[in-house]
């Protein structure tokens, strides 16, 4: 039987593609991405992640049981690491990790902090399965394809780990445990897919002249 993470992603494997052969995406395998345009995406992704911790962090609140409630713990501890990677970009690039917020990373965030603030646990989960799920799809696509000297192969390396996967299957689990109902939980993964591609469009629209 499908499960109903693996059937949310399925429904969205097309904006996956796209997200995949999108130019910031290909810049970053081939190591052509302009230094410009990927501090600037790190800058806003730290914002981003401000306002995803903070969603798990009303999820562990609310969740309904311990399972729940340990799992969106380690989930939350997760993000924060991945700010720590934030960090060393920062230090060797100088980028600035409390940026004004791009149009689209506010659009993000908002949506995050409404769904997180306002809706239950499972509707929380749905909201924040694609940013982790197309992450992973992205890093393990990209792995192979990636050139050894692209600066930015960190970036690839830390997505297509394992043990992000396993972080992923965990929000996933959750998002099967709890669930809701099924016509916002579609929605609700489609609108998270789709600030994705936004979000990918904004850094690569900073860096023009």
């Amino acid at each position: 039987m499908v499960s109903l993470s693996d059937s949310l992603w399925h429904q969205n494997r097309g904006l996956a593609r796209v997200a995949l052969q999108h130019p910031f995406v290909q810049g970053i395998a081939s190591g052509e991405l302009a230094r410009t345009t990927f501090v600037y995406y790190v800058g806003q992704d730290a914002a981003y992640l401000d306002a995803f911790c903070r969603a798990y962090a009303l999820a562990l609140a609310k969740s309904p049981d311990r399972e729940g409630l340990m799992a969106f713990r380690e989930l939350l501890d997760a993000a924060s690491d991945e700010l720590r990677l934030h960090q060393g970009y920062a230090a060797r690039w100088g980028v600035d990790l409390h940026p004004a917020p791009d149009p689209a990373t506010s659009a993000y965030a908002d949506f995050l902090l409404a769904v997180a603030a306002l809706e239950p646990v499972g509707h929380i989960a749905a909201a924040m399965t694609p940013c982790m799920r197309l992450y992973a799809h992205l890093g393990q696509q990209l792995v192979a394809q990636t050139k050894p000297k692209s600066p930015y192969r960190e970036w690839v390396t830390t997505y297509s780990n394992p043990e992000y996967e396993a972080l992923v299957r965990r929000l996933e689990g959750l998002l099967d445990r709890y669930g809701g109902d099924h016509g916002r939980l579609v929605s609700l993964y489609r609108r998270a897919m789709e600030f994705e591609l936004r979000f990918f469009d904004a850094a690569a629209r900073a860096a023009q002249p």
